[in-house]
This record gives structure tokens, C-alpha cells and sequence, in this order.
């Protein structure tokens, strides 16, 4: 008897699989295709018998090493909205010593089911570093074009301070703007009651404007402060509101050098958003990117990749080497 593999609508997975790195939650939405999509009984083979039997060998050599490989990653990161495509095949491809380019079709198969099987099979998930605490439902604004709340800003802001041991960068909490604006420099004063601001070499302000995130940088060596806003807006008014409290602040912790002398920018020649949700993101890339003191070369179409790679840089508390 040959083996046989279960199939969906052929023409569904083979349209699915190049877009699975953009399909966060796929569980979710394979749940929908295991009940719209009848099973179909398919020969491996119409080759000679030995050929079958091998094939059905690398049947379930591919769906064990499935299996274990999506039990890991939904045990590591709560949910497949981090899974990236080339993961997977990078897993089999060493398990098994082989290249599986011609399985693609039957590994979608296999993973559809395989996930759909894992999904709220995590009672309760969330990420602790230092005074943070991630739950599922701070992550899950990764997904999709999902906005980002406080808690990842903030949490994310951490592992970009984390980056040096003489930590030359500065991520001020995303309320602090908010809290600037309401109660003034004696409402933020004690903020930095532990921090030399001027010590360090970069500050990163994220400003959240309540449906709109940007980014407001002050570099301490060139006394220039910039603002980043993915949208183009041109709120310049919340960079000079940081100027205005670093000057204040120069002046209470006796720093003259910096109580003048500064420059305040809106750059233009950026990568910009070309939707209404993924400003947050764009914070967090410019942040880490000022930070490496890399080149701000992404774009919109990065953009979910970026979410993907956010995510499991916060499930790991630490940010990737290789983007």
C-alpha cells in the first residue's frame, strides 16, 4: 500500500507559502483553513513501490522534526507571530541533512496542521526583564499592523541601553514627554536623579502624541537635537520641549557647557511609514539604528519583518546581532 499525504486546496497552499513570514498569527488562520479546506488523499508516488516507502520515511521524518521544531518556538515565544519561513527550513534542513527545496508543498501541509493543533496550548505567556513585564497581549501588538503600546517602547528602550557596559545611550520612558508637558521640568526633575544625562552620548525620547508615535534624539557631543517622525509631520514643538528641559536640566545639575550652544533639526531624508499604523516600529528601528550607529537603511516593506524580529529580540531579552 502506498503512502499517502493529506493535502488542502492546492492552489491555497501554494499561494500561501511565500507570504508565510507576513502572516503573524497563522495559526489563527489556519484554524479557518482546516475547516474550509476538505482533506484530500494524495499518492506520494506513482513511482515504484521502493520509492514510496521512501518517500513515506521522509514523510515522517519531516513531520516529527515539524512537530518539535513548532512545540519549541510556541513554548519560547507564546505564539507563531515571530515565525519566519526560512526558521523552519533552516531546522529541517540541518535535522535532516537535505535539501528539501522539492518539499516545500508537503512541509506547508505539515506546519498548517501542526500549528493549528498548538493554538491556546500556552495557558498563560509573558517576558520579565528587570522592572518589565511583557503579557501576550503587549506582544500581540506586534502583530499584523497592530500599534505598539508603552510597555514595548519602553521594554525594548531597555535592551538598547543594555547594549554597553559603559552605557553611552540614554532611553528616556515613553511617559516622560507626557508628564513633561503636564507638570513641567519639576514634574520630570527626579527622573534623572540617578542619570548624568551629559555623560552619555545619545538620548533617545520616544514622544507618543496619542495616535502617533515619533522620535526626539539629543547628541550630547555635537549639542544637536533631531527629530524623527516616520509621517513627516514636522511637530517641531516637541523637540524644542526637549531642548527646553535639557537646558533646564543643564542648569540644576551645574553642566554650563550645556546650557547653550545647541541646534535642533527635522530631518526629512529618512525612511518614512506609508500607512497609520507602524510609526511605533519606525521609532524603535531608528532608535536601535542611531544606537549601533548604523545607516537607517529600511523601509515600509521591512516593516514585518521588524515586527518579527522585535518580537523575539523581547522574548530573548537581547537585541539580535544580524538583522
Amino acid at each position: 500500500m502506498r503512502p499517502t499525504c493529506c493535502i488542502y486546496n492546492f492552489a491555497m497552499c501554494f499561494a500561501l507559502w511565500p507570504y508565510v513570514d507576513i502572516l503573524p498569527g497563522l495559526s489563527e488562520l489556519n484554524v479557518r483553513l482546516l475547516e474550509q479546506n476538505p482533506v484530500i488523499d494524495v499518492p506520494l508516488s506513482n513511482e515504484n513501490e521502493d520509492l514510496s516507502m521512501d518517500a513515506g520515511s521522509i514523510y515522517k521524518t519531516i513531520s516529527k522534526n515539524i512537530r518539535e521544531f513548532l512545540l519549541d518556538f510556541h513554548q519560547k515565544y507564546g505564539t507563531f507571530i515571530p515565525l519566519v519561513k526560512s526558521d523552519l527550513l533552516k531546522h529541517l534542513t540541518k535535522k535532516m541533512h537535505k535539501d528539501l527545496k522539492d518539499y516545500e508543498m508537503l512541509i506547508l501541509e505539515l506546519t498548517i496542521e501542526e500549528m493549528a493543533k498548538l493554538v491556546n496550548t500556552v495557558p498563560y505567556f509573558e517576558v520579565r526583564y528587570k522592572k518589565h513585564t511583557l503579557a501576550m497581549e503587549d506582544l500581540a501588538t506586534l502583530a499584523n499592523e497592530n500599534w505598539l503600546n508603552d510597555q514595548v517602547i519602553n521594554m525594548y528602550g531597555e535592551l538598547i541601553m543594555d547594549l554597553w557596559t559603559e552605557s553611552k545611550v540614554h532611553f528616556l520612558n515613553s511617559f516622560f514627554h507626557k508628564q513633561l508637558i503636564a507638570k513641567g521640568y519639576e514634574g520630570v526633575k527626579r527622573w534623572t536623579k540617578q542619570v548624568d544625562l551629559f555623560s552619555k552620548h545619545l538620548l533617545l525620547v520616544p514622544i507618543h502624541l496619542e495616535v502617533h508615535w515619533c522620535l526626539v534624539t539629543a547628541d550630547f557631543l555635537k549639542k544637536k537635537i533631531c527629530l524623527y517622525d516616520s509621517q513627516g509631520i514636522g511637530l517641531q514643538k516637541v523637540a524644542v520641549n526637549i531642548l527646553k528641559y535639557l537646558i533646564k536640566e543643564a542648569k540644576e545639575k551645574k553642566r554650563t557647557a550645556f546650557e547653550e550652544g545647541w541646534t535642533v533639526l527635522l530631518l526629512e531624508d529618512i525612511p518614512h511609514q506609508t500607512n497609520e499604523n507602524d510609526c511605533g516600529v519606525f521609532v524603535l528601528e531608528y532608535s536601535r539604528c542611531l544606537a549601533l550607529s548604523e545607516p537607517l537603511q529600511f523601509c515600509q516593506r521591512d516593516i514585518p519583518q521588524i515586527r518579527k524580529r522585535i518580537y523575539k529580540e523581547l522574548c530573548e531579552c537581547k537585541l539580535h546581532d544580524n538583522c
